[in-house]
């Protein structure tokens, strides 16, 4: 699939935009799913962390493809899949505690909050080389 900007060649949609789409809408979708378990069937909270985890990253998975779509950002993937790493532990590890009963592997959701912190560290360092296309 292509977009066509006026008087231009056919602008190619990048893989990380496709698989930003996808991942935004998914996780915003658990997001909301969850936020509404946890107002009635979680006392714990974990619930909505994890909901307010995805909530809050599902639009900036979305940005980080848009970018990748406009510019060139040679560490773009490596934040994506910091972040995206990320989030399926931190979240995964919560939701498994209230559904499950356990833990994904301990130190699972400490894990994947540091590799969430590592993706915005490495979305600020990969200013120093954004390009245009």
């Amino acid at each position: 699939m292509t977009a066509q900007a006026p008087n231009s060649e056919p602008i190619p949609t990048s893989k990380l935009l496709r698989i930003s789409i996808i991942l935004s809408g998914l996780i915003g979708a658990a997001g909301v799913t969850l936020l509404a378990l946890s107002a009635h069937a979680d006392s714990s909270g974990l619930l909505k962390t994890s909901a307010q985890m995805l909530l809050f990253h599902a639009p900036v998975l979305l940005g980080l493809g848009l970018l990748a779509q406009a510019r060139r950002v040679p560490f773009l993937p490596v934040v994506f899949l910091l972040m995206v790493g990320g989030i399926f532990l931190f979240s995964g590890d919560l939701i498994a505690r209230v559904f499950v009963g356990g833990r994904l592997f301990a130190m699972a959701a400490p894990t994947g909050g540091m590799l969430i912190i590592l993706g915005w560290i490495a979305l600020a360092l990969s200013a120093i080389r954004v390009r245009p296309k």
